[in-house]
C-alpha cells in the first residue's frame, strides 16, 4: 500500500470513531485532570503556605512554565493523532516552555551570586520531585497513549513522547503547589529530569502500544 492511501485509510479509521477526535480529546484531558489531582490530593498536597506563596513571582512562574508546556503538548498530540493533519506550527510552540524557563534561569544566574547557584539549584526537595511528577503522571499518560491508540498517529514513537510532555506537564503544575523549591535553578534541572522520564515511558509506550 502507498504511504498516502494508508495515511487516507488511516484518516478513515479516526474519523469513524464513535466520538469525534478532537472531542475524545478534550474528554480525555479532563480525565486526565481529575485522576493527576486526586493523585496529587491523595498523597503530597499543596505547601501549607500556598496562599502566601502564590503572592510571589517565583512561586507563580514555575505555574507559567508548566501550563505552557502542557497546552503546546496538547496542541501537538492532537495534531500527530490526526494522520495528514499539519505539525509544524504546534512543533514551533513546544520551544515556549524551554526558552521561558532558559530565560528565568539567566535572570536567577545574575540576580543571586555565584555561590548560590549549587545551593538554589539542589534545593531540599529533588527527590521528591523526580518521586512525584511521575507518580501524578502516569495516570494522565495511560490515558493519553489510549487516546493515541483511538486516533490514528503516523509517528506512534514521537507521539508517545509528547503524550509524555503532556502528561509531565500536567504533573508538574500539580506538584509546583507543593515544591516549597521555586527557583528556576531547581525547576530547570529536576522538573526537567521527571518529565522527561515519563516522555521516555510514553515514547516506549508508543513503540510497543500505538503501532499500525
Amino acid at each position: 500500500m502507498k504511504t498516502d492511501d494508508l495515511i487516507k485509510a488511516l484518516d478513515a479509521d479516526a474519523r469513524s470513531k464513535a466520538m469525534p477526535l478532537r472531542s475524545a480529546w478534550w474528554l480525555a484531558a479532563g480525565v486526565a485532570v481529575v485522576v493527576a489531582a486526586v493523585v496529587f490530593m491523595m498523597t503530597i498536597g499543596p505547601r501549607p503556605d500556598f496562599m502566601a506563596a502564590a503572592h510571589t513571582i517565583r512561586f507563580l512562574s514555575k505555574f507559567v512554565f508548566t501550563i505552557v508546556l502542557a497546552i503546546s503538548a496538547f496542541a501537538l498530540i492532537r495534531a500527530l493523532s490526526t494522520p495528514g493533519a499539519t505539525t509544524g506550527r504546534a512543533m514551533v510552540a513546544m520551544i515556549i516552555a524551554p526558552l521561558l524557563v532558559a530565560v528565568a534561569v539567566v535572570l536567577e544566574l545574575f540576580m543571586v551570586p555565584q555561590a548560590l547557584w549549587s545551593t538554589r539549584m539542589i534545593g531540599s526537595n529533588m527527590m521528591i520531585c523526580m518521586s512525584f511528577i511521575p507518580l501524578i503522571g502516569i495516570g494522565p499518560l495511560a490515558i493519553f497513549l489510549w487516546m493515541l491508540r483511538y486516533g490514528a498517529p503516523t509517528r506512534p514513537v514521537l507521539a508517545g513522547a509528547v503524550a509524555g510532555l503532556l502528561a509531565g506537564g500536567l504533573a508538574a503544575t500539580f506538584y509546583a503547589a507543593h515544591c516549597f523549591d521555586d527557583s528556576p535553578l531547581f525547576v530547570a534541572t529536576w522538573y526537567t529530569i521527571a518529565i522527561a522520564a515519563l516522555a521516555l515511558l510514553g515514547a516506549l509506550g508508543g513503540r510497543f502500544f500505538v503501532r499500525w
